[in-house]
């Protein structure tokens, strides 16, 4: 069966399921009137009982406007949304979170933000998808300023703590540290959520480039949301990718396939390390880099090793999140998931840096690094409870 006929077969993904079993006049009124009409007044003089009463405390909005669905662009709301179902119940079934696509008609920024802000009150948590650069990122920073819940945007944060998960692992296999030297492709949302991640790991020797070259001081057309990689950088060369390589420790391209050649990978430092993650085609094929020489590579394909696959962070980073009521994910937060994602693999090898997405102990160390880390960062609501966690991530 093919995905088209799998899609067509089933008319969606999921499905909301009662809680209730209505059997009897005493269960409806209970659950609906008159019952109910109680519950909305104690909520009324209490706000915050909303969480306790209703599932607001385990609610995602999944917010898009199907402009950079995968790798096919701006193909419009309607068409992301088999996306969109996809990632909630991934949600769902690796973290017990129950998430719900927000597909919006709308590509304006400002409606954008408005319309996330409005819908406030009916979730626990806001997860930003496949929305284009550079628009992205002031929707994020407006909302995670204006918001009282967590606002997350996978494609940058949560792509950046499996990087730093596997990087973790390689690091190790490869006997580098955090002076090891880093090469990054691309200045898209991911790029910039894995920079921001190894910055606040401790990992500086970084070097960026985009399409045109590396970000530093002495271009003169750079777009005003690159400003951040020329800031938070230290260029190795000021010349092209090649330049660059040579004696890198490490690559990671988020990019465009092909883009890095063998031997460019064959001029880089001795135990070279490549992350590959353009997605169906690398940016250098995982089989070539290691013919030149790489000792660890990462891509973002299921049929190869370390796959940097964003399901090891996303569902137990909330579940994290929700359980604790934490007002924001911080980058605290971020870094706690992958370290614990890196823990997760007992022994690292050159074929086994990340664990695999189906391991869902990996979801409850996330989860209970995530909580830990908002309590002790004063982000936390509510208090700690790992069998709580525990128990709401499935089996």
């Amino acid at each position: 069966m093919d995905a088209v006929e799998f899609h067509k077969k089933l008319r969606g993904k999921m499905e909301i399921r009662s809680r209730v079993k209505l059997d009897s006049k005493e269960a409806l009124s209970l659950a609906y009137t008159p019952g109910v009409a109680r519950v909305c007044s104690e909520i009324a003089r209490k706000p915050e009982l909303v969480y306790e009463y209703t599932n607001k405390w385990n609610n995602v909005a999944i917010v898009n406007d199907g402009t950079r669905i995968l790798g096919l662009g701006d193909i419009g709301p309607e068409a992301g949304l088999p996306v969109m179902e996809g990632k909630a119940i991934l949600f769902k079934e690796f973290g017990g979170v129950d998430a719900f696509p927000i597909s919006l008609g709308t590509k304006r920024k400002e409606e954008i933000i408005a319309i996330t802000k409005a819908i406030e009150p009916s979730f626990g948590g806001i997860n930003l998808e496949d929305i284009e650069t550079p628009k992205i990122f002031e929707i994020y920073e407006e909302l995670r300023k204006a918001m009282n819940i967590p606002v997350f945007h996978d494609d940058r944060h949560g792509t950046g703590v499996v990087v730093l998960a596997g990087l973790i692992n390689a690091l190790k296999v490869a006997k580098k540290n955090k002076d090891a030297e880093i090469v990054l492709v691309g200045a898209g949302a991911a790029i910039m959520g894995i920079v921001e991640l190894l910055l606040a790991y401790g990992i500086s020797n970084i070097t960026v480039l985009d399409s045109r070259g590396v970000l530093d001081g002495k271009r003169k057309d750079i777009e005003s949301y690159k400003k951040f990689f020329v800031e938070n950088s230290k260029p190795r060369s000021g010349g092209g990718l090649a330049e660059c390589l040579k004696g890198a420790d490490v690559v990671v391209a988020a990019s465009a396939p092909g883009i890095i050649k063998k031997d460019m990978v064959a001029g880089m430092d001795r135990n070279a390390i490549v992350f590959a993650l353009s997605n169906p085609n690398s940016e250098v094929e995982y089989n070539e880099a290691k013919k030149a020489g790489a000792l660890v590579v990462a891509t973002g394909r299921s049929d190869f090793p370390n796959q940097v696959n964003n399901v090891l962070a996303f569902p137990g980073i909330f579940r994290g999140a929700l359980d604790v009521r934490a007002k924001e994910i911080n980058l605290e937060m971020m870094v706690a998931a992958a370290e614990a994602i890196a823990a997760s693999v007992k022994n690292p090898g050159v074929e086994c840096i990340v664990p695999p997405a189906f391991d869902r102990e990996v979801m409850k160390n996330v989860a209970l690094a995530v909580a830990r880390k908002a309590v002790e960062t004063g982000v936390a609501q509510e208090e700690f409870s790992a069998e709580k966690i525990n128990r709401r991530i499935p089996e």
